[in-house]
């Protein structure tokens, strides 16, 4: 049956939007087909104030008129200037390559924000000026509507975290609002469809407020308790109700509002929290609520950034996990398995006496007499400031009567072990469930082969990745929660592929251009309360601006996020020109925490400028500045020749001191002279069997070495690497358990067990061994290669990865000498599509999805397939350009 549709539709990144506060925001959507060779020819975005506006084809916002283009993604809206909570509804028409009408969307929407700052019409208030920690804070504010409600939002931004009541109801299920910025720059705000909340006649409006990371009070070595922002929670709010008569009732902060703590006795975003469940307001947040006797909010001043709205997806609990043991390893101690590292919180349900006081602490190891190890996680906080200070624990105090249920709200964990104290006598699975929280992406990509340590690694790596996304990417879920640049950039291909996170991406790359200093300086964390600017963390964390940026345009076609960071990257390209001693850059972390061997910093750091200069060549280029891209192509040519004279030796075609990372970023970064190439990455090959065919290396090379192997047609060198279970390998934390990546390949002790800068390698499964690779010429995998390598013992392998042109899925089997590949294309894009095997005149092309038949011919003694080049055409060899079907 022939089936033709449009889906997600989207406003910057997101389906169905509130709050957006750019201008001319960019659609998107994607065609679905059922049949081969459907692509749109032209195609028509109707924009229009009210739905029915819209359903009668009246465009009052905006008409783009027929198009004559198969552009589907970054389409600029042009219409009439926007104004502030303007909803806009629109829909897609699309002709076909015959000019006939094609298909045409159901209607979507987004809503704009508050655009001006003039229009917020409230003020900050709180209950305390004081920055020294308080019991948090309530608010609240009782109105009356005299009709019933159209349409009703709230704009909030309520600092650290906040969570919003209406009528006795919290709103929605998000968690740690707002996301975490540099807060004297940019502070957010998110937007709550409250339409359902509210009623006519008597209302109420309440807000209860977090520390999060704009009040640190837990002294660490990143001093966020010391930055310039930091003061007491606080609130502003924008509450516009519409009526069903056409009136606008708004309802603001202000002196008015009524203040009091509650039973939330203690939160920090490190500490945990402490909930005396005896001291809630019982109908706090509903109308008619005495609150006589609480005080009146203060006006305060708001922080200085400024205010833009959250364009992310928000933190949820994502998934709840029933823990595997529970064990007692002293009386009255219990400890709670997950049997998987995490990150997130505990939920307890329980019934008992009133004043029961439950402690629960978190860790993602234990010690060796069966508790938890408290330093393994808190290393950075209590040796910093001693034991006494609260680490990763939660308290609950029961109010006793009926059973009760509860988690934290303002912080989260990262954990494998809760352990448990004060239970009123011997708790059970029932008692305690662990939730995941994390920012809430889809996700959009998997792999699976017939490899189970393939599989573990690729799984590993998604637990690593949603345990280090909280509004900002991190290095870890327990003892830092730091947006360290470079943890970033090593993990964000695999990120890109595997979870629908540009607008998350967008967001972090603004915080990464708020961070910067007018000298161009960037920090190792990102946001920072000004810690981090010392020279030492270097360009191979700093590129993180540029990079990220940049696998925006190539996994998007984002134009706009390399227009608007351009500035950004030219001045921190120059920093590093400044520098530079004779085109070397020698400060910096290097290759960090490397399996043996070190590798000079000055050759990574000179690696990533060079690359960073290269990148910035290309922008210029394409954003139309030939004076700048002929400075930075110069820039980069004396960069290259300073790295081979300072390092490359000839005779033994190596670089530095010859590590696997030396060699690997040379090749990597291009930095290898033309006609040298071939022998530096022979010499790789020695050193990496010299080190039986395990990763010497640091984050920087397990990233460079798997790529470098794949480009020059050595993948089966890179499956032995992955294949090994001994000392230093990913297998060989698997042997010891593990559930996520770790920190060090060594798995020393007090360090961590939830790390992401490994992460590269899911992101190698895609590229190899299914073969899915994007094309730079043709961004957002509008063209794709599939150039699958079946390698080792593999049987199968699969993956599927939903693109911003639509679903690309790879699967082969291998059974004997005979290989089935099954590829599907997305409608309206096209695909290169190459096929192992050493006659291509018995390739097969199937029905439904591409489908090839052939025969496969493997090197003596390796796992590579001998891969020759043909012409493009079915039937004239083993590469072929085919059309995306329609589904």
């Amino acid at each position: 049956m022939r089936r033709l549709m449009l889906r997600k539709l989207r406003c910057e990144y997101v389906e169905a939007p509130l709050g957006i506060d750019v201008q001319r925001p960019r659609l998107s959507w994607v065609l679905e087909a059922s049949d081969r060779a459907q692509r749109q020819a032209a195609y028509q975005v109707l924009v229009a104030s009210t739905e029915e506006l819209l359903r009668r084809g009246k465009a009052d916002l905006w008409d783009s008129g027929h198009v004559n283009s198969d552009h589907s993604t970054q389409i600029e809206y042009r219409g009439r200037e926007l104004r502030s909570c303007a909803r806009c509804h629109w829909k897609v028409r699309l002709w076909g390559a015959d000019g006939k009408p094609l298909v045409q969307s159901k209607p979507a929407v987004w809503e704009m924000g508050l655009l001006e700052s003039s229009e917020w019409h409230g003020k900050w208030i709180a209950r305390t000026e004081d920055p020294a920690y308080q019991p948090a804070p309530l608010l609240r504010r009782g109105f009356t509507l005299r009709d019933t409600v159209k349409r009703a939002r709230a704009y909030v931004c309520g600092l650290g975290y906040h969570e919003l009541y209406i009528n006795g109801h919290k709103v929605g299920d998000r968690l740690l609002d707002p996301g975490f910025t540099r807060y004297d720059r940019r502070v957010l705000y998110v937007t709550h469809d409250i339409t359902e909340y509210l009623r006519p006649g008597d209302n109420a409006v309440a807000l209860m407020l977090g520390t999060g990371w704009y009040n640190v009070h837990t002294a660490s070595t990143w001093h966020h308790e010391s930055a310039a922002w930091r003061a007491s929670p606080r609130l502003l709010l924008e509450l516009r109700a519409t009526l069903a008569g056409g009136r606008i009732e708004t309802i603001v902060s202000d002196g008015a509002w009524k203040t009091a703590t509650g039973a939330i006795q203690y939160d920090s975003i490190y500490g945990g929290e402490t909930y005396d469940a005896r001291a809630e307001h019982p109908g706090w947040s509903s109308p008619g609520f005495d609150d006589s006797a609480w005080e009146q909010a203060k006006v305060v001043q708001g922080p200085r950034g400024a205010l833009s709205a959250q364009m992310i997806p928000p933190m949820r609990v994502c998934n709840a996990i029933e823990p595997r043991t529970i064990t007692e390893p002293r009386r009255g101690v219990f400890v709670f398995d997950t049997g998987q590292n995490m990150a997130g919180l505990a939920r307890l349900t329980l019934h008992g006496p009133a004043g029961t006081r439950l402690v629960m602490k978190y860790s993602d190891q234990l010690s060796a007499d069966g508790t938890i190890n408290e330093l393994a996680n808190g290393g950075h906080i209590l040796a910093f400031s001693g034991p006494s200070q609260q680490f990763q624990t939660d308290t609950y105090v029961l109010k006793g009567g009926a059973p009760e249920s509860w988690h934290a709200r303002f912080c989260y964990h990262g954990f494998q072990y809760v352990q448990m104290t004060g239970f009123p006598g011997r708790p059970d699975r029932e008692n305690l469930t662990a939730l995941t929280v994390h920012t809430d992406a889809k996700s959009i990509g998997r792999f699976e082969c017939s490899n189970e340590l393939f599989n573990k690694i690729w799984r590993a790596t998604q637990w690593s990745f949603v345990n280090n996304f909280h509004s900002i990417p991190t290095d870890c879920p327990h003892r830092e929660k730091n947006g360290w640049t470079g943890d970033s950039h090593l993990a964000a291909e695999q990120g890109l592929l595997h979870f629908d996170t540009a607008a998350f991406y967008t967001k972090w790359v603004t915080d990464l251009a708020d961070a910067q200093r007018d000298t161009g300086e960037l920090p190792g964390i990102v946001p920072t309360g000004g810690w981090g600017y010392d020279e030492w963390n270097g360009p191979a964390w700093d590129s993180a601006l540029i990079l990220i940026a940049l696998y925006l345009y190539l996994y998007h076609g984002d134009v706009r996020i390399l227009e608007r960071t351009y500035p950004s990257m030219r001045r921190y390209v120059d920093y590093l020109t400044r520098r530079a001693e004779a085109g070397i850059v020698s400060f910096g972390l290097g290759d960090w925490v490397p399996a043996k061997t070190e590798t000079p910093v000055p050759v990574t750091s000179t690696g990533y400028y060079y690359a960073d200069a290269k990148i910035l060549v290309r922008a210029a280029e394409f954003l139309g500045n030939p004076h700048d891209a002929r400075r930075y192509s110069e820039l980069a040519d004396s960069i290259r020749r300073a790295f081979n004279g300072t390092f490359y030796d000839d005779a033994s075609a190596s670089y530095a001191n010859g590590s696997q990372t030396a060699l690997s970023c040379a090749l990597y970064q291009g930095l290898v002279e033309p006609g040298n190439e071939d022998r530096v990455f022979q010499t790789l090959l020695r050193r990496i069997e010299q080190d039986d065919y395990h990763m010497d290396v640091g984050i920087l090379g397990a990233k460079y070495v798997p790529n470098v192997l794949l480009e020059h047609g050595r993948p089966d060198i890179a499956y032995r690497i992955f294949n090994q279970t001994s000392f230093p390998s990913y297998g060989y934390w698997f042997e010891r358990g593990a559930t996520t990546l770790w920190e060090t390949w060594d798995a020393r002790e007090n360090t961590s067990r939830n790390h992401i800068m490994f992460g590269d390698v899911a992101a190698w499964f895609h590229k190899a061994i299914t073969g899915i690779n994007l094309d730079p010429a043709a961004p957002g995998f509008k063209h794709f290669v599939v150039k699958p390598h079946v390698l080792g013992d593999l049987t199968f392998a699969r993956s599927e990865y939903d693109s911003a042109h639509g679903l690309i899925k790879v699967a082969w089997r291998r059974t004997g000498s005979r290989l089935q590949l099954d590829v599907r294309v997305p409608a309206n894009a096209t695909a290169t599509i190459h096929v192992p095997g050493r006659n291509p005149a018995v390739v097969e092309v199937a029905g439904g999805e591409y489908r090839f038949d052939t025969e496969l011919q493997l090197i003596a003694g390796s796992s590579q397939q001998r891969n020759k080049r043909h012409k493009r055409g079915p039937g004239s060899g083993s590469s072929f350009q085919l059309p995306g079907p329609v589904l």
